[in-house]
């Protein structure tokens, strides 16, 4: 799993070489995993054998398990819904470890688009799906959690020292919705909320980012209203789903 996650970040496909080092394991450890992995379709060589990528078989498997998403599968109905009021792109991401990973986008009926997509993992302190979550977390869950969390910086306006982090996530939990303003790519300012599962724990959150140049001149009653609603709607039904409603089956 830990070569295939090397393989999946880099952003320039990879030889032995460079996995060797990526990795810090002995290279005939690395060849013996890659062989392995290759056999098993989960990753590819070029013709040359000189670089490596992803296979098709791990496509096959995120294909299925993005299908047959019970969390998803409750939620689409109202991103949909709130794509169309706000006309802007809408993510459902799901807590992992110190990330946060979107498994849905819709995207803004705009001629402009996001370059966000469906697996991305993003930053907890700069995102508003990242935010949203860590505010509802109990402070027993949370301390752990910012004690050990990575602040890298995306931009100017992200927030890379805990005291600035913490203020922002009692703000987000006071009034119930977070921001992430231009904190994680410049130009596009994002709101988010969550949504929480039984006794209120958060399980996932949502997001509605827009382009700063067309952001509108009421974004509380334009934005954070109808995201606020999706979010109650869809924990209800969470709620009443037995499957759905603990955190650690999702």
């Amino acid at each position: 799993m830990h070569v295939l996650q090397l393989v999946a970040d880099a952003p320039e496909p990879l030889n032995i070489g460079a996995l060797v080092k990526a990795s810090g394991y002995p290279r005939p450890t690395v060849h013996r995993i890659v062989a392995a992995l290759v056999a098993e379709r989960l990753l590819v060589e070029n013709e040359r054998g000189a670089v490596l990528a992803l296979g098709p078989r791990l496509i096959q498997l995120a294909s299925r398990s993005w299908g047959r998403s019970d969390l998803r599968l409750a939620a689409v109905d109202e991103l949909k819904r709130l794509r169309d009021i706000t006309g802007e792109t809408v993510h459902l991401a799901v807590p992992n470890g110190n990330t946060m990973v979107y498994i849905e986008k819709l995207e803004s009926p705009s001629a402009v688009r996001m370059a966000s997509r469906i697996g991305t993992s993003v930053a907890l302190h700069a995102t508003a799906v990242g935010k949203a979550y860590m505010a509802a977390l109990e402070p027993a869950v949370l301390e752990p959690l910012l004690q050990e969390l990575p602040l890298p910086r995306y931009t100017g306006n992200t927030l890379v020292k805990l005291p600035e982090l913490r203020k922002q996530l009692q703000v987000t939990r006071e009034r119930g919705w977070s921001v992430d303003a231009e904190e994680h790519e410049a130009g596009i300012f994002c709101y988010g909320a969550v949504i929480r599962g039984s006794r209120g724990v958060p399980v996932a959150a949502i997001s509605v980012s827009t382009l700063m140049f067309r952001q509108k001149a009421d974004p509380e009653a334009v934005y954070v209203a109808p995201l606020m609603e999706a979010c109650r709607v869809i924990s209800e039904r969470i709620a009443e789903t037995p499957s759905l409603a603990s955190a650690e089956v999702l």
